[in-house]
């Protein structure tokens, strides 16, 4: 095996357990949040056509909004496209599960690169994804360029990362969370614009615009290994941003046992806010 060989196969690995902890936690996500999802697809809905038949979930994932339109519009083919190839084999096996087989189609490309031959579409979801791509304002033309004349664009963005855990967790100073995301602001963590004035450049009228104020208490069981993968991206990402003090008391949380440990804990919530636009093409 030559070095620049070994060098990529590094490097692939490397991508390849990224994708598989970012689709745990996608997929934790999507049990999290399923009344969200409900309330958030049908408040789209009732802005759509009543026959749209297609529907393209732009930065699927590993489904959590394919699925969730999927059951919002019942007669619609889905159209799921990802530049992640194990996430839309783990999204293409959910809707095996549920029955959708039939009805979804599964695009591997980058947004990035082009925009994919999908045919005419009536209503396209971008959830959390349109701030990852490179040039935003050229996908939000392509987009209107393949809506139908009425179709819809919808685009979600996490306004507040979740939170779960209490003022003070037992151990260092009290507002670990808060220093956390401040820590990930600083670093431009999940940052967007508002979207309002880029859909309007594309040529879209805005239809409505709402933020949905998510709260999950009591929460269900999944929630410890929500909040426990959650923190751990947070932990390799602000390595040099926090305390060694925050540091260490990270660590403790992400052990398997003790007394503080996440996955011991019966204290944490679920609190998050998301900014959702839909846009119409005239």
């Amino acid at each position: 095996m030559t070095s620049n060989q070994h060098h990529h196969d590094h490097h692939a690995a490397q991508r390849d357990d990224h994708d598989a902890e970012l689709a745990d936690l996608l997929d934790l996500d999507a049990e999290m949040h399923g009344s969200y999802l409900d309330e958030v697809t049908e408040w789209v809905a009732q802005q759509a056509a009543e026959d749209a038949r297609t529907v393209v979930d732009l930065g699927a994932g590993t489904g959590t909004g394919t699925l969730a339109l999927a059951r919002r519009f019942p007669a619609a083919e889905l159209v799921a496209i990802d530049s992640s190839a194990p996430m839309l084999e783990r999204l293409a096996a959910a809707a095996h599960l549920q029955g959708l087989t039939e009805r979804l189609r599964v695009v591997h490309a980058d947004l990035d690169v082009a925009w994919p031959d999908v045919g005419a579409i009536d209503v396209a979801w971008a959830a959390s994804s349109l701030h990852h791509v490179a040039d935003p304002d050229r996908v939000l033309r392509d987009v209107y360029a393949a809506l139908n004349p009425g179709g819809l664009l919808a685009v979600i963005e996490m306004d507040a990362l979740p939170r779960f855990l209490p003022e003070y967790v037992g151990q260092g100073r009290p507002g670990l969370e808060a220093r956390c995301h401040e820590a990930m602001a600083a670093a431009s963590w999940n940052s967007h614009p508002n979207w309002r004035p880029h859909l309007e450049q594309a040529g879209f009228e805005i239809a409505a615009q709402q933020v949905f104020d998510l709260e999950v208490n009591p929460a269900p069981p999944s929630i410890e290994r929500y909040a426990r993968a959650f923190l751990s991206r947070i932990r390799s990402a602000l390595a040099n941003r926090l305390a060694s003090e925050d540091l260490d008391a990270i660590d403790h949380l992400l052990a398997d046992d003790g007394t503080r440990a996440i996955l011991r804990r019966r204290d944490l919530t679920l609190r998050s806010t998301r900014t959702a636009w839909v846009a119409r093409r005239a």
